[in-house]
């Protein structure tokens, strides 16, 4: 019995192994999302399809590879499921393309699934270093946080009757709305403290005629 299950393990030992850094490459995915700073990933329900979604497109593809009629039949099957989930943005609906293109690349080659790995952790490397470089030598985030991505966001509006700098050339600024008899700011940010110390400000605080800072 073990000599059988032993045969066995050594048999499919590539599959093993390929399913194995699937499920490892899906949570390296999630946490390298989560550092990136997109919190809708760290639900359950989109952890689990990062794990699930590369395993089954893994075995649909195996299944389905060298057999033609199988591979129409598939196709037919699959052509009937329909989608319903909301898409929040791009990056998500790029995620779930990611973890069916890793099933995919797993079962053609190892090698394939650690080159696409790579090549996102450099995609999402060089962005943050894009970002820090626009924030430390420009003053201007190179991307601005987005209210429909999930993200956990303080958001502070300002109300003045004129412009001034110190909301001008704050990196957290994400609109401004001027108007014939007023200016109004808003910014946005995931830690609070920031945008209470913005409006903590005497200048803010002495010319502002509204002021609303929601958490």
């Amino acid at each position: 019995m073990i000599d059988i299950l032993i045969n066995n393990l050594s048999v499919h030992l590539h599959k093993i192994t390929s399913i194995s850094m699937l499920i490892l490459g899906g949570l390296y995915f999630r946490f390298l999302l989560q550092a990136f700073g997109q919190a809708w990933i760290k639900t359950k329900a989109h952890t689990a399809t990062l794990l699930i979604l590369p395993i089954v497109t893994y075995i649909i593809t195996n299944v389905i590879s060298g057999n033609i009629a199988l591979s129409l039949g598939m196709v037919g099957a699959l052509s009937i499921v329909r989608f319903r989930n909301p898409v929040r943005s791009p990056l998500e609906l790029s995620t779930y393309f990611a973890a069916i293109t890793m099933g995919i690349s797993a079962s053609v080659s190892l090698l394939w699934f650690t080159f696409l790995i790579a090549s996102i952790s450099l995609a999402i490397f060089v962005m943050v270093l894009l970002d820090f470089l626009g924030k430390s030598l420009f003053k201007q985030p190179l991307f601005i946080a987005s209210f429909s991505e999930g993200n956990n966001l303080s958001v502070l509006t300002i109300e003045l009757p004129k412009i001034i700098d110190i909301c001008e050339k704050n990196i957290l600024l994400q609109s401004k709305l001027t108007t014939e008899n007023s200016v109004t700011y808003s910014f946005a940010s995931p830690n609070f403290s920031d945008l209470k110390e913005l409006e903590s400000n005497n200048e803010i605080q002495s010319k502002a005629l509204v002021i609303e800072l929601r958490r």
